[in-house]
């Protein structure tokens, strides 16, 4: 951990330097505040700008739930073709993308056409995870949960062999999180099990952007998301106890990088 250690004092020193913007493909109606939970972890992680691409049934819950967060919208209830463009447009703004999470009824043809159309580092998470194995994933970093880690392995015979065939990193969290890239397994121990609580993959989804946006590797930012994701919530957990929320968690964040 001496050399992530290294590199979040870097980040902490240097938070009067360009930070990077961050780019949210996510949410829809039924899952409308994951955009903005996504956000709110990226910008407490230190970065400049984030913008969150939202549908316009949603818009307005996005664009008032916090007065940092820029918001844009796209026609329609759902992430679809007419989506991929306004998406591709502001990965074109940005250093770093998300997308997926809150995503309900999205098309599957229209997520792998972003992912293959976007040029930054992007972390997939959710129900994208699924239709993103058919993309180009050489510039991902993958935040699946126990069902997606399933989906990937009834494709590949172990995330092992899935990172060393698509160039992918994953950040598998748990009682104890795995960071696997090139076939290298990684572990991290902070964390508690309130870290189970709606909204806690969200906020590593951010974090790990934000550390993108910002410049790190892949491998670097996968492992160092998941270290401060498990230290915040250590800090949070001691705070409030088994009733934390996961913008407690992020609300501890730059406790953490201090």
């Amino acid at each position: 951990m001496g050399r992530l250690q290294r590199t979040l004092s870097n980040i902490s020193e240097e938070s009067g330097t360009d930070s990077g913007r961050v780019g949210i493909v996510a949410g829809s109606v039924d899952y409308p505040n994951q955009p903005a939970l996504v956000g709110r972890a990226a910008l407490r992680t230190g970065s400049d700008h984030v913008r969150a691409v939202v549908t316009e049934e949603i818009y307005e819950i996005v664009a008032t739930h916090d007065p940092n967060l820029l918001a844009s919208k796209y026609e329609g209830e759902r992430f679809d073709q007419v989506a991929v463009e306004r998406a591709v447009e502001v990965s074109e703004w940005a250093d770093a993308m998300v997308i997926g999470p809150g995503f309900a009824d999205a098309e599957p043809a229209a997520i792998r056409e972003t992912i293959d159309r976007i040029d930054v580092p992007t972390v997939v998470d959710a129900i994208a995870i699924e239709p993103a194995l058919e993309a180009d994933l050489s510039n991902a970093v993958l935040t699946p949960n126990d069902d997606e880690e399933d989906t990937i392995t009834e494709s590949y015979d172990s995330l092992k062999v899935f990172t060393e065939e698509t160039g992918a990193v994953i950040t598998f969290t748990g009682g104890t999180d795995e960071i696997i890239a090139g076939g290298k397994r990684m572990e991290n121990y902070t964390g508690t099990s309130a870290l189970t609580v709606a909204g806690t993959g969200d906020t590593l989804a951010g974090i790990t952007a934000s550390l993108l946006g910002q410049g790190m590797e892949r491998e670097d930012a996968a492992e160092l998301a998941a270290w401060i994701l498990g230290k915040s919530g250590e800090l949070a957990t001691a705070e409030f106890g088994p009733g934390v929320l996961a913008t407690d968690v992020i609300d501890r964040i730059p406790d953490t990088i201090r």
